[in-house]
Formats: structure tokens, C-alpha cells, sequence
């Protein structure tokens, strides 16, 4: 696999991450309505910027613009991140 396709996983296996630590959070926060998107959306983003720099300093010398390692997957991060969250959420809400 080239670098940006692992790097593309990466950020998949990542947004499915961030979307169970982002529902368990907001179930232990235990803040109703638009309180829990934005606090699990901030999650979200402070977990992909933390993936940021250490994917920087693995894949600098693999990729040629460093650019790329930012912007390389970020729609997929959030997309698998969003269903994720609501699924993981709900099983919780459901289940506890």
C-alpha cells in the first residue's frame, strides 16, 4: 500500500474511534440536545488534529507535500466518525 492509502485507512479506523470515545462522553457528561453534538464534535476534532502530529512525524519523509498528511482523508474522518457516534450513542442510551 502507498503511504496516503494507509494514511487514508488510518484516519477511517480513527473517525470509528473517535465516534465510540465521543459517545461515551457525552453519556458521561450527561448534557441533553445540541450540548452533546458540539461537545462530541470537539472531541472529534482536538482527536484528529492529536493524529495530525504523530502522522506527521511517521509519514514526513514518505510523503513529498506535507500538506497532504492534513488534508488526506478529513471528510472520511468525519463521515465515519458521525454514524458511528449516533450508533454508539444509542447502544449506550439503549443498553445502560
Amino acid at each position: 500500500m502507498t503511504p496516503i492509502v494507509q494514511l487514508y485507512w488510518i484516519r477511517v479506523a480513527l473517525g470509528i474511534t473517535a465516534g465510540a470515545s465521543s459517545a461515551v462522553v457525552a453519556i458521561l457528561i450527561g448534557n441533553t440536545g445540541i450540548d452533546t453534538l458540539l461537545n462530541s464534535f470537539t472531541i472529534a476534532l482536538i482527536i484528529y488534529l492529536l493524529s495530525y502530529y504523530v502522522l506527521k512525524a511517521v509519514y514526513k519523509n514518505k510523503i513529498e507535500k506535507q500538506s497532504k498528511i492534513l488534508s488526506t482523508a478529513v471528510a472520511m474522518y468525519f463521515f465515519a466518525w458521525l454514524p458511528f457516534f449516533i450508533l454508539f450513542y444509542t447502544m449506550i442510551k439503549i443498553y445502560v
